[in-house]
């Protein structure tokens, strides 16, 4: 049975003036976590909000535990590419 796991980031950026100062930190971010992890990466929510965004990262895998290894990885590049821009992670499973 595959394991599909999802990674939800709540993000939040202090710093942001426009929604262009959010998307550049968006982007990164997913090219980042799709580059990095082969993950199916996609904002879910806060789009028309300059300084807040969630974005929500996918991956499936014939097991759960590499599933959950993979997320685990990819929450802690998160953590370091945004600091204390990133709120919350939070993983769901699918089954």
């Amino acid at each position: 049975m595959a394991a599909i796991g999802v990674l939800t980031l709540e993000l939040e950026f202090l710093e942001a003036q426009s929604l262009k100062d959010k998307r550049h930190w968006v982007r990164g971010l997913k090219d980042r976590l799709r580059n990095g992890f082969n993950l199916a990466v996609a904002e879910i929510d806060d789009h028309n909000l300059w300084n807040r965004s969630v974005v929500a990262a996918v991956t499936i895998s014939s097991s759960r535990e590499n599933a959950a290894k993979t997320l685990d990885a990819a929450e802690r590049v998160a953590a370091d590419f945004l600091g204390p821009a990133l709120l919350s992670a939070t993983v769901d499973w699918l089954e």
